[in-house]
């Protein structure tokens, strides 16, 4: 089992299955000669040649809308949309073409696209490269959405939706891609629905995903350490369907639930996985559900501002310590 990083995961998953199938292409804006912003692509463009990794221009609705179409031919396309905050432009496509089309057509046609991008904030990007939204494409109803919190769930994830006949959006946090973990050396699929727990727990469960989910076993740990509060870290790498069994299950075992996530509260993550709670087990809990959030405005420039609108593993004791007394 191989140490690498999140986009040699990444990078490794496309080469394995543009191996596998010729029907599998790549693409997107420089992910061709240059390898791709977070380095992705590198090298398959030698290997692969120009037909099958693309280098699209800089049109979101366009490259996007292609790709779609290809894939209701039976094409399985790889889209990366350089930043998250530009596929505000590619919605039209994703929604009203990808995810519609089994339904509209009565089955004849599926759209197998898989649609990655980075978001997230990362230093000092501006409030126009720092979006977070989740929200909007787990709102997207025909739409499965993941989200790897390590370079195991960027491989097994990435190959998992390649080989899916229904479009899959994968959110790829900016500041992870060069995070080291284990990913073994054997071909594997990661599962595009549940969640995993991350770290055992007893007295409070603390839900992440992405980024989110380190910032939960960072506080875990201080919070053992210093505070004897043994916290449960479940990993929500599904944002669609979110996994009701096994939020369900955890809280039923800690009976106290905190949420974290990098971005805004309204309309959120949160804001689900605390409607799943108070449906699925309201007499289970010792305490009302918390949030832990991003401030609800545009991401500042200024490095100390964006530092204080983001949560961080600090905010998750301090909620913690405050639902337990301690």
């Amino acid at each position: 089992m191989a140490e690498i990083r999140f986009w040699e995961a990444i990078r490794r998953a496309h080469d394995e299955e543009m191996a596998n199938d010729p029907l599998v292409i790549a693409m997107g804006e420089d992910i061709g000669v240059a390898g791709g912003t977070y380095k992705a692509t590198q090298g398959l463009y030698d290997k692969y040649g120009p037909e099958r990794i693309i280098d699209t221009p800089i049109s979101e609705n366009g490259y996007t809308g292609l790709g779609i179409g290809a894939s209701f031919l039976g094409v399985r396309p790889i889209i990366e949309i350089m930043s998250v905050n530009f596929a505000w432009l590619a919605l039209d496509q994703i929604a009203n073409s990808a995810v519609k089309v089994r339904y509209m057509s009565g089955g004849q046609l599926t759209a197998p696209v898989v649609i990655r991008s980075p978001g997230g904030t990362a230093h000092q990007l501006g409030a126009q490269h720092s979006a977070r939204m989740e929200k909007v494409f787990m709102g997207i109803a025909g739409l499965r959405v993941v989200t790897p919190s390590t370079p195991r769930q960027a491989y097994g994830m990435l190959k998992s939706a390649v080989r899916c006949n229904d479009p899959v959006f994968i959110y790829e946090h900016e500041l992870m891609y060069n995070m080291k973990g284990e990913v073994p050396d054997a071909e594997f699929f990661h599962p595009l629905v549940g969640s995993e727990v991350a770290r055992e727990g007893k007295d409070v469960t603390l839900f992440g995903y992405n980024i989110s989910v380190h910032w939960c076993l960072e506080a875990a740990k201080l919070l053992a350490d210093k505070h004897g509060i043994n916290c449960e870290v479940v990993d929500l790498y599904c944002l669609s369907p979110l996994d009701r069994a096994g939020i369900k299950k955890s809280v039923s075992k800690t009976h106290r639930a905190i949420i974290v996530e990098e971005a805004e509260p309204a309309v959120g993550v949160g804001a689900e996985v605390m409607a799943i709670i108070n449906e699925e087990c309201f007499f289970e809990l010792d305490a009302a559900p918390k949030r832990v959030s991003a401030v609800n405005i545009p991401i500042p420039y200024n490095h100390a501002l964006e530092k204080a609108t983001i949560p961080h593993a600090k905010d998750v004791v301090k909620a913690v310590r405050a639902m337990m007394g301690k």
